[in-house]
């Protein structure tokens, strides 16, 4: 009777969390959209330099590889409240860095602020995690899709803000291209919000004093399923490392959201400049501000890249749990090497590239929701936040190398070459993926 109504209490505490998590990412995702959709154009005008056409997205992403292993330990040692709380005020903050940078026209302060928005989008990752910790094995991929699917309303809404943005701005006497950071700030403090005050009990905190326990619930998983390995001790960059290493589908899962998200960065963070230039035609020049219907393709068809990275989360989430876990991890890069083929050769159309991108983001949902399910399960308890950490450090990494060379193959090579490379990666990935998947083998949880 007592375990009946401990697992009660458990599928309770688990549906509130979800929910809980994927509201927080609704008000949290307009930064990391609005960021995305005008930081190139941006981190040119401000520069004077389209070299810098890739600061954004780079520091981006760094500051979210750097974050995120400290995002983690925190979590590990307080729980995923803190650690969401903390990186979402670290976006407010990046918000309004934003802000004081399109007033002042300082290009250090636009740099700083996407630092900001880094971190948050670290947390924002972090939170896929959390909404796993007390969810049984059959359903964590429907759980995990649900938190990243409802980063949908707040991510696609982000790029279209640019023109209620506006007003905005205008309202409180500020440039026009300020208003979006201002309601991004806005959304931001309400996630932030939400997270210290709502995320009572904390799911990884309860997890653990059920498994402290030995209560046996579905969601509560032994902390070393046979076959995986026990945590190494030491710093949660070493025992998250060498916990990878001894496992081959912890390898593969890492291996997976590491590709998926440098080939989306990559590809992604030049599309605008891309279409500045197609757009504008003879009249674009490095360093040109973009405007007009110039910036409404450049949000419309960002708009359609994150709808293709979350909107589908679900469906992902259910093949995930169906299909199995490797097997949908094939299926994202297959997605993938389509989606850069179609943006490549398709470079001279609009149409042609919007396509791509939409595509790019199925692929990178598929990818990673997929692969964090299969590394939330490849090792014991006692190393999967360090692990978690980890993932999302070296993802973050790959994401600010592909943010940093993309702006390098772009002028060498144009957006074919760019699109070309993502393709060659995006294949290697696929076929480790085929030669992981053992005869007859579902990839289910342990």
């Amino acid at each position: 009777m007592a375990s009946t109504a401990t697992e009660q209490r458990v599928r309770q505490v688990q549906r509130r969390t979800v929910v809980l998590l994927g509201t927080a990412q609704v008000f949290g995702g307009i930064g990391t959209g609005a960021t995305v959709s005008i930081g190139s154009i941006l981190a040119v005008e401000l520069s004077g330099s389209s070299a810098w056409a890739g600061a954004v997205a780079t520091v981006m992403t760094l500051g979210a590889a750097v974050a995120a292993l400290l995002l983690a330990s925190l979590a590990d040692h307080r729980g995923r409240r803190a650690g969401q709380a903390a990186g979402l005020s670290a976006a407010l903050a990046g918000a309004l860095l934003m802000v004081a940078a399109v007033v002042s026209g300082l290009f250090i302060l636009l740099v700083l602020g996407a630092v900001g928005i880094g971190v948050g989008t670290a947390a924002t990752l972090q939170a896929r995690f959390a909404a796993v910790d007390l969810a049984a094995s059959e359903h964590r991929g429907r759980a995990l899709s649900a938190v990243v699917w409802a980063v949908t309303i707040g991510a696609v809404t982000g790029p279209n803000l640019i023109q209620p943005g506006t007003a905005v701005g205008a309202a409180l006497g500020l440039p026009p291209v300020a208003g979006p950071f201002v309601i991004a700030a806005a959304g931001l403090l309400i996630a932030t919000v939400l997270m210290f005050a709502g995320l009572r009990p904390d799911p990884l905190l309860l997890a653990r004093q059920l498994a402290a326990a030995g209560t046996n619930t579905a969601q509560d998983r032994p902390a070393r399923p046979a076959g995986v390995a026990a945590a190494p001790a030491g710093g949660s960059l070493i025992r998250g490392l060498q916990a990878i290493a001894v496992s081959r589908t912890a390898v593969l899962a890492v291996t997976a959201v590491v590709a998926a998200h440098a080939v989306m960065v990559g590809v992604m963070s030049m599309t605008p400049l891309h279409l500045q230039h197609l757009v504008e035609g003879p009249a674009f020049h490095p360093g040109h501000a973009a405007e007009g219907d110039v910036l409404v393709i450049i949000g419309f068809t960002i708009s359609l890249h994150i709808a293709g990275m979350f909107a589908l989360s679900p469906v992902m989430g259910w093949l995930t749990d169906k299909a199995g876990r490797i097997e949908t991890i094939m299926i994202g890069f297959a997605v993938l090497v389509a989606a850069v083929m179609v943006a490549g050769l398709g470079q001279s159309s609009t149409p042609a590239v919007a396509a791509g991108l939409v595509l790019l983001g199925l692929g990178w949902s598929a990818a990673t929701i997929s692969g964090s399910t299969l590394l939330a399960e490849s090792v014991g308890r006692d190393a999967r936040v360090a692990v978690q950490g980890v993932s999302d450090m070296l993802m973050g990494a790959a994401g600010a190398a592909g943010g940093a060379v993309s702006g390098l193959v772009l002028g060498a090579a144009g957006y074919l070459g760019l699109n070309l490379i993502g393709a060659a990666i995006g294949a290697a990935v696929l076929a480790a993926a085929i030669l992981a998947r053992s005869p007859g083998s579902r990839s289910t949880a342990a």
